[in-house]
């Protein structure tokens, strides 16, 4: 009889299932983000060995794309849950119709985002940097405003496979692009095997080389792959329709502005690192780059969680969901540990890796240890913004980074390193305040968003069983 369901029932997923299903699913990310790592790495080391100017310029340059660079990615990370739902759904046509939507959603905002940075250039001399790195500077600021749209691609086709649980196939192409990038950094900033000599200008160009080549690489694969048929089939012939993207919206740009609100802080550290001088601004960059160590691997984990808890909402499985955040969380902060004991067992040895200025490196040791201080908070948050992203409840991530990073962090950060004269090394205490303040309104968030869904699904079977 119409209407005469059962209640769907689900077989509890033990930790050790969960903890299985999160590395299997996070372990290629975590390659990934580990290759990335290793572009940055590559990046630091091989600017940093061409000159101070050269590594200060990419510092500053770098924490003001790393905003829309973050909130792009902030973006593209909207499609997981949806895709995620959809995929739990079996609803794969559904999917490639979202897809297309989401494409020309992301598309678009990189076009706005290459308008409004394109404007920012002519600005660059306001933001009281040393005046012989503005030259350096603007050409690698030029170079970078045409990786963005690229990038924009890149993620949201990157974001669908994660919603479908293939979190390889991006892992290869992110992997060979960074291979080529590495390979692009030593032939064009040295000038080796015949190519020219360009300096910061040669890491941009085999940036945007790089970035390019794995936009194509993902849509070919998509497009050739019969895992995606379906998907690409419905991208290509039916319509996103308004409603689609403005869902894509909807669920993307909370995210989005979340992203960029907390990489803003980093950015401001950077930004007020310069008005100390161009020493503390490479010693910041320095240690920035150490602190991927930590952030991209818990991002890894993230992710997993997130396509986890999509996959759990579409399903309905609210338990599902509360045992695989906390199995993420035990993941993170097993994986914080490790990124401590190694920053505070070789701090001078990473800190020479990146730099032979010894002005730099010894502007920078001190910043390690406020670095260690807030990296199980920055473990802990990562894991519930991404919980709180694969449940599709979203809003409130933007007066929660808000409230932690602009209304707490920006202040305590003029603080700790303007005010009491900690400069740089205040920078990076203040991270610690913010972090913790965000941690503490996402876990609160986190718990009232399943305790309202599981209120929904109770009344929902209500309405069942009285059919």
């Amino acid at each position: 009889m119409v209407g005469k369901k059962l209640i769907k029932k689900f077989t509890p997923e033990t930790y050790l299932e969960s903890y299985v299903s999160l590395l299997k699913l996070g372990l290629p990310v975590l390659v990934t983000q580990l290759g990335v790592i290793l572009v940055n790495f590559a990046d630091t080391m091989m600017v940093g060995a061409y000159g101070l100017n050269e590594l200060a310029a990419s510092a500053f340059v770098n924490s003001l794309f790393i905003i829309v660079t973050v909130m792009l990615m902030g973006f593209g990370g909207g499609v997981t849950p949806l895709i995620g739902a959809l995929y739990g759904k079996g609803d794969h046509e559904e999917g490639g119709k979202t897809l297309r939507g989401a494409l020309q959603v992301n598309v678009i905002l990189s076009v706005c985002f290459m308008a409004i940075m394109g404007g920012l250039y002519f600005f660059l001399d306001c933001f009281g940097q040393d005046e012989e790195l503005l030259p350096i500077a603007r050409k690698y600021y030029l170079i970078q405003l045409g990786t963005l749209l690229p990038m924009a691609v890149f993620n949201c086709f990157q974001q669908t496979a994660n919603g479908t649980t293939d979190t390889a196939t991006p892992m290869w192409i992110i992997l060979g692009a960074d291979i080529l990038n590495i390979g692009g950094n030593y032939l064009l900033i040295f000038g080796k095997l015949g190519f020219p000599e360009l300096g910061l200008t040669g890491a941009g160009i085999s940036t945007l080389t790089a970035r390019t080549l794995a936009a194509v690489a993902i849509v070919v694969t998509v497009a050739c792959r019969k895992r995606y048929n379906i998907y690409w089939r419905s991208m290509c012939r039916l319509h996103a329709g308004k409603e689609r993207r403005y869902k894509v919206w909807v669920t993307s740009y909370p995210l989005m502005i979340q992203s960029g609100v907390e990489c803003g802080l980093w950015s401001m550290g950077a930004v007020a690192s310069g008005w100390f001088g161009k020493v503390q601004l490479a010693a910041y960059q320095v240690v920035n780059t150490i602190s991927q160590l930590g952030f991209m691997t818990y991002m890894s984990i993230g992710w997993a969680t997130s396509i986890r808890v999509a996959n759990f909402t579409g399903m309905g499985n609210v338990e599902g969901i509360r045992r695989i955040s906390r199995a993420g969380l035990h993941i993170v902060l097993v994986m914080a540990t490790f990124a401590s004991l190694i920053f505070f067992s070789f701090t001078e040895d990473l800190v020479h890796l990146f730099t032979p200025d010894t002005e730099v490196a010894l502007a920078a040791v001190p910043l390690i240890i406020p670095l260690i201080l807030y990296q199980y908070c920055d473990a802990a948050q990562l894991t519930y913004v991404n919980a709180l992203r694969g449940t599709s409840v979203v809003k409130p991530l933007l007066w929660i980074s808000t409230v932690s990073y602009l209304v707490v962090g920006i202040p305590v950060l003029l603080l700790f390193g303007v005010t009491l004269g900690w400069e740089t090394e205040g920078v990076y205490y203040s991270f610690s305040v913010a972090l913790l303040t965000a941690t503490i309104l996402l876990v609160t968030t986190f718990r009232r968003v399943l305790k309202g869904k599981e209120l929904e699904i109770g009344d929902k079977n209500a309405a069942v069983k009285t059919l």
